[in-house]
């Protein structure tokens, strides 16, 4: 493995480029950001956002945010309702799973909070928990079938309510380093960036899904789609994973402060709603070597809130560490025994990274 010299980002991240210097794609856009004009760029946002307002009349919606209720989604509400003046429709996908407290607030509030309606779908339990064992026995991606529904089901919701003006938060690829890490403020492409696509429909249905089950599951038509003007917020403004939070504070998000401390976390902002969905962010660990821990404190070092040693310091001591409480409320979710839990996970190990030892453990060969 290749460490960003700059951060922590290893180049075994999909998709993520390094320049001459060792320097990651994702640091440079960071870096880019000084030759940005972000004054012109909020202008371009109102242009948008004045475009659609008041489209759907005075009553009407005249924008869709796609939402979790995370840090991330109280921030793209407060832009464009406090900031924009909007009438946003929000839709979620919820996952099923144990919720925490803070995460049973959260999607509460953020209708509260900002006076919101707000369309929650629950998608099929049944199907999840079949597609969900099979896909992470052969894939290591547990989520796959809510994930998928994620980056669709906002697609459809947007058409059926004729609001082409569909936001979303971040341009992972291009601030984080990926596939199509290109700076842009369409998100058009979303759907193809790899946690929601990459498995045919066809070999879920040879597993025994019945068609009437993946409702929403596959993209709308690509004439509709082009019918839409789906966005990244990001594109627009100086995104800050902890700048978000200190807004979403005030508004009342909740973090997970005094209700649960992850071992493979360096924060206790993200993704605090379901415990056992952060197995599937974990499962990068063993396949590409790296997990959130890598992700947050690679961001704290181009925010300037840690050093490169300091952030080192961190992905060592918690990136391999998935969570207790993540293990036992997926295996109780999927119904396995934790022993099997961990069988299918040692099975997902990539060999070219990772070298087992003679008592059964996995270490990183260049950590």
């Amino acid at each position: 493995m290749r460490y960003c010299t700059r951060c922590v980002m290893p180049d075994t991240r999909p998709g993520i480029t390094f320049d001459e210097n060792g320097i990651c794609a994702a640091c440079q856009s960071y870096e880019n950001r000084k030759n940005v004009d972000y004054e012109k760029r909020w202008q371009e946002l109102e242009i948008l956002c004045n475009k659609y307002r008041g489209m759907n009349g005075p009553n009407g919606y005249d924008c869709m945010i796609a939402v979790s209720g995370g840090k991330d989604s109280h921030f793209q509400v407060y832009i464009m309702k406090e900031k924009m003046g909007m009438n946003p429709l929000l839709v979620s996908v919820e996952d099923n799973f144990s919720m925490t407290n803070a995460g049973v607030h959260n999607l509460k509030n953020i209708s509260e909070a900002f006076g919101c309606d707000l369309i929650s779908m629950k998608p099929n339990i049944q199907a999840q928990k079949k597609i969900g064992k099979y896909t992470f026995e052969k894939y290591g991606k547990p989520t796959y079938f809510v994930d998928r529904y994620i980056y669709t089901y906002p697609l459809h919701m947007a058409i059926k309510f004729n609001t082409p003006l569909l936001v979303y938060g971040e341009n992972v690829a291009y601030e984080y380093g990926g596939v199509g890490a290109i700076e842009t403020y369409s998100s058009k492409d979303q759907i193809n960036n790899g946690v929601g696509s990459g498995i045919p429909t066809k070999e879920l249905l040879d597993i025994g899904i019945e068609e009437k089950n993946l409702n929403f599951f596959e993209p709308p038509h690509q004439n509709d789609i082009d019918k839409l003007d789906p966005i990244y917020l990001s594109y627009f403004l100086e995104w800050s994973s902890f700048d978000n939070y200190e807004i979403a504070k005030k508004y009342g998000f909740h973090d997970l402060t005094h209700e649960w401390t992850r071992t493979h976390h360096v924060e206790q902002f993200d993704q605090v709603d379901t415990p056992a969905y952060l197995v599937h962010s974990w499962m990068k660990y063993p396949k590409f070597g790296h997990a959130s821990a890598t992700d947050y404190s690679a961001r704290m070092v181009r925010y300037g809130m840690l050093t490169r040693d300091e952030a080192i310091k961190l992905v060592k001591k918690h990136d391999h560490d998935l969570d207790p409480r993540s293990v036992r409320e997926f295996c109780q979710f999927f119904g396995y025994s934790e022993k099997e839990f961990w069988k299918i996970i040692d099975n997902q190990y990539n060999p070219e990274l990772f070298t087992k030892k003679s008592n059964g453990t996995w270490v990183l060969r260049n950590s």
